[in-house]
């Protein structure tokens, strides 16, 4: 076999297994939620770090997308005389897409480097093989604190995102454009409510917007326990596994979310 082949059939089996061990991971974790011991007291640790400590940076990036979002609107709107309608634009564009995606993407920067590095750091330092001498699971005592943590606060921290972002504009509309709040709120509800309704009591935006940051939340938990567990090569390691764990939350969240939406716009639409 050319040696060109050969290599490139070890670098496909490389992948087929990283991707392999990656489920397998996944698959452990989640098993493991509603296996015994329960680990209660890292889950509420892990959600004051994933959760609590990434509250500024959501409610800065909440506000001040939903004010540019505003802004940017206000002057297309304008030109057809629909400049009433810019609740209705931001609410929408909040929280369908960009509270999820962007609540997703800030905790893949600020949490997902955190785990990344803190078990990266645990490996390199054989931390995680004396779990394993004292016959303690790795994966169930780290990953799965993380990963339920990671699923319970990102909707938390959209939810929060989605609301600063339509407060944000409609400080815009009402101090730019001089549109009345009532008047901007009424046309937030009326695109909630007018969007149609799940299961009789729950809008289909927030079934969106709801559904994209649990998915996330786990993308984001899974990630960065993987590379972390994974690291080798010192603290050389653990600074590359930090950075493949941001790069690689942050396209799979952008992937993933187009795959989502496309289900759920059929699911919604059609279904």
């Amino acid at each position: 076999m050319p040696a060109f082949l050969t290599r490139l059939n070890d670098a496909a089996k490389s992948k087929i297994l990283t991707l392999q061990e990656y489920f397998v991971l996944a698959g452990k974790a989640l098993r493991f939620i509603v296996a015994r011991p329960f680990y209660g007291q890292d889950v509420v640790q892990q959600m004051d770090e994933i959760g609590v400590k990434s509250l500024g940076i959501v409610l800065l990036t909440g506000l001040f997308t939903g004010m540019v979002l505003a802004l940017q609107s206000s002057v297309q709107l304008k030109t057809f005389g629909a400049s009433m309608y810019i609740g209705n634009l931001v609410s929408a564009s909040m929280i369908r897409e960009l509270g999820p995606v962007l609540a997703g993407l800030m905790v893949a920067g600020r949490v997902g480097s955190g785990i990344a590095a803190q078990l990266g750091s645990m490996r390199v330092t054989e931390q995680i093989d004396a779990l394993n001498t004292l016959g303690t699971d790795p994966i169930k005592k780290l990953v799965t604190p993380r990963l339920l943590a990671a699923l319970i606060m990102l909707p938390v921290l959209t939810i929060i995102n989605d609301f600063v972002g339509i407060i944000g504009g409609n400080i815009i509309a009402s101090l730019v454009v001089g549109l009345p709040s009532a008047q901007y709120w009424r046309t937030v509800w009326v695109q909630i409510a007018s969007d149609g309704f799940a299961l009789r009591y729950i809008p289909n935006d927030f079934i969106q917007g709801l559904t994209k940051p649990i998915v996330f939340g786990g993308l984001i938990a899974i990630t960065a326990c993987y590379f972390g567990l994974g690291t080798t090569g010192g603290t050389e390691g653990v600074g590359q596994s930090t950075t493949r764990t941001v790069v690689t939350s942050s396209i799979l969240i952008l992937i993933v979310d187009y795959f989502i939406t496309q289900l759920l716009l059929s699911v919604l639409t059609y279904g």
